[in-house]
């Protein structure tokens, strides 16, 4: 067995400048995984085995052939493991979560409350091993303060980036609805716009708020209580108004969009990617493909509608939708796949449950794609679409040390993801089953 010494640094000492920085690394303890099934870069690279991972700190350092031995360095055993980076969900809702009190909860909590259930959803995230979320929806000081305590390492959970509100016609999928007209003219969306200018300002507003990236409802939804459709909502004008204003700012832009005059309209206007998809057609998947955009299915949220539909919880017009629209979504992510769109994990989850994400690996399975495939959405492809390709989505020297492990060959059988026994996030271990 190969022997690794920190203090002499074999095989991955940094270059040192002056006698404080020696002194800082010399007191640096590393930690050496050994993995005995390496899937580093799923679809770019072959499986690698019995190989050595050094990480220090919150960094990926070096990757060595072998099971190195550990001398004053930690060791963290996967020798019988299949080993994969930290997984990315693009498409979540961390701070709730749907269900019979959800449709009340929204008038009966606050910001602070919501934050809360977000430490909650999120320790389940991470534990799953999604070390990256994208929040595509949510109260913007909620989903903040979360992002901000998790960075500073206050709180425990998944790498988020943040949407907030969803910019939204008034009266859209994104502003409330369904409720008497006093509540309705007092609980409206701040993010609720009508005509080109009303809805820059909307992008600006999240923008200054703190959005990392911006989030539309180009068609109606499923689950807003409204009888307005799945199509397209915001004018032409107003969509080429929200992606301008957006990239100016330096964000990109998202699409929830179910039907297809939406998603058309969206792609046309430069937007970069779609939430959902479910009625795209062969026009879509030219547009995707013209613009390089990017389809975030959520297949996982279409089954749980409409599975949901006969609960009895749903309102007339979420039941006549959810009936509508689940159903479709795997051959639609089949129609996506054959037609060479790039396509993003997504779960929607906060409509299913959190810590449940890893279903949808399984659905991508359902829809034509291989194993590799399906593990790549969620890693090396999840993490371009959300702008962070050079340091999370692969297993590297200079990435973030977000690493986890499962006990079986998920090329094999994906569903051997649905039990992740290790999670390491930011190089801290946090489920080591």
């Amino acid at each position: 067995m190969l022997k690794y010494n920190i203090v002499a640094g074999l095989g991955v000492a940094l270059a040192v400048v002056g006698a404080t920085d020696a002194l800082a690394q010399d007191e640096m303890r590393d930690t050496i995984i050994h993995a005995g099934h390496l899937i580093a870069a799923p679809g770019e690279e072959r499986v690698r085995q019995q190989v050595s991972i050094i990480v220090r700190g919150d960094e990926i350092v070096a990757i060595e052939d072998g099971f190195i031995e550990a001398i004053d360095a930690d060791l963290v055993d996967l020798s019988d493991q299949w080993v994969m980076p930290g997984f990315i969900d693009a498409h979540v809702h961390i701070t709730n979560q749907a269900g019979p009190a959800r449709r009340m909860s929204a008038f009966t909590e606050g910001p602070a409350d919501r934050a809360i259930d977000g430490v909650m959803y999120a320790g389940r995230t991470l534990r799953a091993g999604f070390t990256t979320v994208q929040d595509v929806g949510g109260d913007i000081e909620a989903v903040r303060a979360l992002r901000d305590g998790i960075e500073a390492g206050d709180i425990v959970g998944p790498r988020m980036r943040i949407a907030g509100g969803s910019v939204t016609p008034t009266g859209g999928h994104g502003d409330v609805n369904g409720w008497a007209v006093h509540v309705l003219r007092s609980n409206g969306s701040p993010y609720a716009c009508n005509g080109p200018d009303d809805c820059a300002r909307a992008v600006r507003q999240l923008v200054q708020e703190g959005a990392d990236v911006i989030k539309i409802t180009a068609t109606g939804g499923v689950m807003s209580s409204t009888g307005a459709g799945v199509e397209q909502q915001f004018f032409d004008e107003e969509l080429a108004a929200i992606v301008e204003a957006a990239h100016m700012m330096g964000r990109r832009v998202t699409a929830h969009a179910h039907g297809v005059t939406g998603i058309n309209s969206f792609l046309r206007a430069g937007g970069d990617s779609i939430e959902h998809g479910t009625y795209l057609d062969d026009e879509s998947i030219r547009l995707f493909r013209r613009n390089d955009a990017v389809l975030v299915p959520t297949v996982m949220a279409g089954v749980w509608v409409a599975g949901q539909a006969d609960a009895g919880w749903m309102t007339p017009f979420q039941e006549a939708k959810a009936r509508a629209v689940g159903p479709q979504m795997v051959d639609m992510v089949r129609r996506a796949h054959e037609g060479g769109i790039t396509i993003a994990f997504g779960t929607d989850s906060g409509v299913s449950a959190h810590g449940d994400n890893a279903q949808e690996f399984g659905l991508y399975v359902q829809a034509g794609m291989t194993e590799m495939e399906a593990i790549a959405t969620a890693t090396t492809v999840g993490a371009m679409h959300v702008g962070l390709e050079d340091e999370i989505g692969r297993i590297a020297p200079g990435f973030a040390a977000d690493i986890i492990a499962v006990d079986g060959d998920p090329l094999a059988d994906i569903d051997e993801l649905l039990d992740v026994d290790f999670v390491m996030a930011r190089g801290v271990v946090h489920k080591n089953e």
